[in-house]
């Protein structure tokens, strides 16, 4: 009965970590004027294995993709891309100018202080997905100012 419970509770908590498997510190969206439709989200993303980012989700806009912000020549132009690969033992950082999530389509303003649902749907190398579900605070407007850019 030991050997029973013991198996049992070393498979409980492999499983547990297994699925621990991908962090995320500081999640936090920028905050938005009242007509405004479009924001940023920003974060930190470690993973214990090499997975990759495929898709984020969230209730507060219509739409919600991975863009990447790059010099091109003297211009700094921001794009959507389709996956973030998410190295083994690396922290990958979203922040302005850099890889983020955008939102667009707000279904209302984003506030100073608001907390923004945002889902994280994370892919293994065997294809299985994990989701992870975030709740990023809203910061103020003049936070980590997002550099000029050219959206395509």
């Amino acid at each position: 009965m030991k050997k029973l419970l013991l198996s049992t509770l070393i498979t409980v908590c492999l499983a547990s970590t297994a699925q621990a498997q991908v962090s995320v510190k500081d999640a936090w969206v920028r905050a938005t004027v009242a007509q405004q439709k479009v924001t940023g989200a920003f974060m930190q993303i470690t993973s214990g294995k090499d997975t990759r980012l495929v898709e984020v989700h969230s209730s507060a806009a219509a739409t919600v993709e991975l863009h990447q912000m790059e010099m091109v020549g003297d211009v700094m132009k921001m794009h959507a891309i389709d996956e973030l690969a998410l190295p083994a033992g690396k922290t990958v950082e979203l922040k302005p100018g850099g890889y983020h999530v955008m939102l667009m389509g707000l279904k209302a303003q984003v506030k100073e202080g608001d907390t923004i649902p945002l889902t994280l749907v994370i892919e293994g190398k065997d294809k299985k997905r994990e989701t992870i579900e975030l709740k990023a605070i809203a910061k103020p407007l003049n936070q980590a100012a997002m550099p000029a850019m050219q959206h395509h």
